[in-house]
């Protein structure tokens, strides 16, 4: 396994780079880091026997590394080891609402990665992507829960995708109608804001009474996701 820092510039590929709305885009690892930080889905876009598939899964993030499983689509992929994916993430803000249709828009968050999938098979590396995929949506959770065993070590594919090569868009802010022609018009303008947050834990009926959701899980009641 490398270990050593990715650059903190992302590279200018023929895939990633920004040919529309360029100055959203971005090219600084930190903000590929945040976005992947702030949530623990991804969409996994992969060729499954000549078609196009899509699947939605979740992610773990060591830094350099991606780690996802993706049932039909991972058995694809060990099938055809060279298979180039995108895997996208994104955080959607609110809405942009101008004056104008043609002008609303959307606050948002998004990364594209691309790479040729590798399959974990060292046993220290699969628990440790396994891990990171847990923590990354319930954190402290790994050490709570029982982890994997040998059996169900065994049944998991994991694939691993670098961070490398991704492409980053960032937009914020209000309309940009505010100083055209329709500025006159007298219609409302501005952001409608979408803001998720965890509720309050729901305990499993079967669960014998007295046992109550551990801290780290009560906590994020009423708390912001991403």
């Amino acid at each position: 396994m490398n270990h050593s820092p990715l650059p903190p510039a992302l590279p200018d590929t023929d895939r990633t780079r920004h040919r529309r709305l360029r100055d959203q885009g971005s090219l600084e690892r930190a903000a590929l880091e945040a976005i992947l930080d702030a949530g623990f889905t991804c969409h996994l876009g992969v060729v499954v026997d000549g078609h196009p598939m899509v699947v939605p899964t979740v992610y773990g993030n060591d830094g350099r590394s991606l780690y996802f499983h993706g049932s039909v689509a991972s058995r694809s992929l060990i099938a055809s080891p060279e298979a180039t994916v995108c895997v996208t993430v994104t955080h959607i803000d609110g809405l942009v609402l101008a004056r104008s249709v043609f002008e609303h828009g959307v606050n948002y968050r998004s990364a594209m990665i691309y790479g040729v999938p590798r399959l974990v098979t060292d046993p220290e590396e699969k628990l440790e992507g396994l891990r990171r995929l847990t923590e990354q949506a319930a954190p402290a959770q790994w050490d709570y829960a029982r982890r994997p065993n040998r059996k169900e070590l065994a049944a998991t594919v994991l694939l691993a995708l670098s961070l490398e090569e991704a492409s980053v868009k960032i937009r914020t802010g209000g309309p940009d109608d505010g100083d055209g022609p329709d500025a006159a018009l007298g219609i409302w303008a501005g952001v409608l804001p979408l803001i998720s947050t965890w509720g309050e834990p729901e305990t499993d009926p079967l669960l014998p009474a007295g046992v109550e959701p551990p801290d780290h899980i009560a906590a994020r009641g009423g708390t912001r996701l991403g």
